[in-house]
């Protein structure tokens, strides 16, 4: 059976892509030295925001989100920040892949309001894998699932965060807006 070993390294904003979006870089070890002929892998990524600490202005403007600082050990819990699949190709031992993750700057969203709030720092997070791996076994090959136990976590800077945003929206913020206001201002710029 494969014993799998997952780590993440670094994360960054990926340039030039049509959304925005976060490029983590995993690091997958193999200890068996099984030949890994593939691997479908899925992983979900969590915000574990009770591991940092607030500034007085961040801690403002996550008021909306978790309420009164003095009621945070109730109402801080993680959050959702993606669901991703990938296909890790083949490798023995060792290998690093790139997890793309599409973003929203949707401030409606628990984790983009998260997000938005924070000035510098880590972003704890927490990645939770699993999936199917395809290994060599002589002449045949075997089929196995990835255990639920295997997670990784990585404090990614806000830093990157925010040159996520910055390549898409530079200088500006997004809003959602009625149908009837978006008609309206386009027309009022086709007229102007």
């Amino acid at each position: 059976m494969a014993e799998l070993t997952f780590g993440c390294t670094e994360a960054h904003a990926t340039r030039y892509a049509a959304t925005p979006t976060l490029s983590f870089t995993l690091h997958i070890t193999e200890s068996t030295d099984a030949r890994v002929h593939a691997i479908a892998l899925r992983c979900q990524i969590r915000i574990e925001p009770h591991r940092r600490r607030y500034s007085p202005d961040e801690a403002r403007r996550l008021n909306d989100l978790f309420g009164d600082t003095a009621r945070w050990a109730e109402t801080v819990k993680p959050i959702q920040l993606a669901t991703i699949t990938t296909m890790v190709p083949g490798f023995t031992s060792v290998t690093e892949t790139e997890l793309q993750v599409p973003c929203t700057y949707d401030l409606e969203v628990a984790s983009a309001r998260y997000l938005q709030a924070l000035d510098d720092g880590a972003i704890p997070l927490l990645l939770l894998f699993s999936g199917t791996v395809f290994t060599a076994h002589g002449d045949s090959m075997r089929v196995e699932l990835i255990p639920w136990s295997c997670e990784a976590t990585y404090r990614m800077p806000v830093s990157v965060w925010q040159d996520v945003v910055n390549e898409h929206f530079p200088g500006s913020a997004w809003l959602r807006c009625s149908r009837e206001t978006l008609d309206a201002l386009a027309l009022f710029k086709s007229e102007h």
